[in-house]
């Protein structure tokens, strides 16, 4: 939503206030400038980017249009599940949590859950851990810095798509000098031509220029630090998972390891203590 506003604003200001001046839009029209500078930097885009990149890269723009993927209601799903599966671990021990673990997507305890059944790095960087825990794995210390070892690496692949695209903005602006020059190259090939020619052929060049910059700073920059705010807002959900199977671990009671992993949720999204408590009652019911 703020993503469709954002453009419109900056595509109606830009050329809003060219036309205010006086300015004609069919100037801004060279295509073969356009080919230039964005060919240039898809490009390179592929030489400094592997082909893992360059797909996630593809698919993030569904990320751009949607923002972060989970709201309050995901959370508080999250953490009814989460209380669950430790209820369950607790009276029947952890050897109960097994046919679920091995079979996530057959399990009808998981099933209850259709969002967080729906994540399948979640679910199965959940399962992983409980899957420990059925083994015998008793130390919280090691879990977890086996834990943060995991998601560095997951949110370090995000990371990488959303550098490139920064990357992509960084050059922008050089390439639109690079397609600029190459105008002023042409221009002087024709030197000879009356001015009216010559004015057409130097703001055809001139143009190169103010589309680097404007879809560096406009358009694509933007788009980048949008991703990396939305990875970091959807990393949130597999540190509410860490923290509150780090907490199972160290003996604490379902409703406590819970309230252990809210509590390090964004405010917004995070649920209060009584939505937690009456989302607990009714699946207890």
């Amino acid at each position: 939503m703020f993503f469709i506003i954002g453009l419109i604003v900056v595509i109606g200001s830009v050329a809003g206030g060219y036309l205010a001046t006086g300015g004609h839009l069919d100037v801004l029209w060279q295509p073969f400038e356009f080919l230039i500078i964005f060919g240039a930097a898809i490009g390179g885009l592929l030489i400094g980017s592997p082909m893992k990149v360059v797909i996630g890269l593809a698919k993030s723009f569904g990320t751009l249009l949607k923002g972060p993927r989970y709201s309050k209601a995901n959370y508080l799903e999250l953490l009814t599940m989460l209380y669950a599966v430790f209820r369950l671990a607790r009276s029947k021990g952890e050897l109960a949590l097994e046919s679920h673990v091995e079979n996530p997507h057959e399990s009808a305890l998981f099933q209850n859950y259709p969002t967080f059944a729906a994540q399948h790095h979640a679910l199965e960087f959940f399962c992983d851990y409980l899957r420990l825990l059925t083994l015998g794995t008793g130390n919280a210390h090691e879990v977890e810095t086996i834990m943060d070892r995991e998601l560095e690496v997951h949110h370090g692949e995000q990371h990488d798509i959303s550098g490139a695209m920064q990357t992509m903005a960084d050059g922008l602006p050089a390439l639109g000098i690079v397609a600029a020059v190459l105008g002023v190259i042409h221009t002087m090939g024709s030197i000879t031509e009356p001015p009216e020619v010559l004015g057409h052929l130097i703001g055809g060049a001139l143009v190169g220029t103010f589309s680097g910059v404007l879809a560096a700073y406009g358009f694509v920059g933007p788009m980048a630090t949008s991703l990396e705010k939305s990875f970091a807002d959807d990393a949130a959900y597999m540190e509410c998972i860490k923290v509150a199977l780090l907490a199972h671990m160290q003996g604490y009671a379902p409703q406590v390891s819970v309230e252990f992993a809210r509590k390090i949720l964004h405010g917004r999204v995070r649920p209060t203590f009584a939505e937690v408590e009456e989302a607990l009652e009714e699946a207890e019911a």
